[in-house]
């Protein structure tokens, strides 16, 4: 049986043209009455050998990590040195996914807590200056600027798709530590600064995922994990900001809208064909909906009609996914219906 990233091999090597991939990939969904842009692949594991291989490295980079000491930096030097080296092997030349992923969090998590241990004293002594808001939000910033920096010498080397969203994630705590040093009124302002991160990460992989509308080359991998990354940071702050994350009662309008966000969520997420904003607001909308249960009178059972309501929905839409799409497509104007997936 051939998987789908040996078809990416394969075109890669030019044994296979880009279009007779796609054709092979569109008849074996034809197949399976599923069209193969809507399975929405991601390469992970191609064997057991990989979840041995990511233990055996997981290991070893928490051991150099022990042996350095972060407090100091020598440590997070070590993990990001040994990262680099083993992803030199297992990653560049053998090219196994999980490994990789592995190896990509220890370099930049190492880089990161380099910067941290070597700033410490200087943390210290900021403690006892006046400018102390100002100060250490700007040392706060650095660990963040570092891994950034990390991530782009990683991609630059090893091209691994998780290293773009990496490197959006680490822009956007950059971002965020800056805005509390420099503006700390901005403090109050997290939500939609975080909220205005996430949207920029969104139309990153957006911007990904339109120069691969057929889905048949790792950008659309790089998409998907920029889209894993922007989703939590679009669907926290609207929910937060709606008041659900407080404790406490949520009265039965802010749950009504919370339900309505969800249902407008799947709208985008069925015009995209990427589900990881419908699994980000998850957790929200079963708060919401069992709200909405228990002010209607089902005080014990809330929780379990809620969890059955959602999955139940969830696993219909999963079935009728490609209908779904169709019909909220095929009503788009021809030029934005240009740049979507394929249906």
């Amino acid at each position: 049986m051939y998987s789908d990233d040996d078809l990416n091999a394969a075109v890669t090597a030019g044994v296979l043209t880009p279009d007779a991939a796609a054709a092979l990939r569109s008849f074996v969904a034809s197949q399976r009455a599923t069209p193969a842009v809507d399975e929405e692949h991601f390469r992970l594991l191609t064997g057991f050998n990989d979840i041995f291989v990511a233990i055996a490295a997981t290991l070893i980079l928490l051991a150099m990590g022990w042996l350095g000491g972060a407090a100091n930096g020598i440590g997070g030097i070590a993990v990001a040195v040994t990262s680099w080296g083993l992803a030199e092997y297992f990653t560049r030349r053998r090219r196994m996914a999980l490994p990789s992923i592995i190896l990509l969090i220890g370099f930049i998590a190492g880089v990161s807590i380099a910067v941290t241990g070597f700033i410490h004293p200087v943390d210290l002594f900021m403690r006892n200056a006046t400018a102390l808001h100002d100060g250490r939000g700007v040392l706060l910033a650095l660990p963040a600027a570092a891994g950034a920096i990390g991530a782009c010498l990683h991609w630059w080397r090893f091209r691994v798709p998780i290293t773009v969203a990496a490197g959006a994630v680490a822009v956007t705590g950059l971002i965020t530590s800056l805005s509390y040093a420099l503006l700390p009124s901005m403090a109050s302002a997290a939500r939609p600064i975080l909220l205005a991160c996430g949207l920029a990460v969104f139309a990153l992989a957006m911007g990904w995922d339109m120069s691969d509308r057929t889905r048949v080359t790792r950008r659309s991998d790089v998409a998907f994990w920029l889209h894993l990354s922007a989703a939590p940071m679009i669907v926290h702050p609207i929910f937060g900001m709606l008041g659900l994350l407080g404790h406490g009662e949520t009265d039965i309008d802010k749950a009504a809208t919370a339900v309505a966000i969800y249902l407008a969520l799947a709208l985008v997420a069925l015009m995209i064909d990427r589900r990881a904003l419908l699994v980000s607001a998850l957790i929200y909308v079963l708060y919401a909906i069992s709200a909405l249960l228990r002010a209607a009178g089902s005080l014990s059972a809330s929780f379990a009609l809620t969890a059955l309501i959602i999955g139940s929905a969830l696993l219909l839409l999963s079935a009728f996914w490609h209908r779904a799409r169709r019909a909220v497509v095929e009503p788009l104007p021809a030029g934005m219906k240009n740049r979507l997936p394929a249906i």
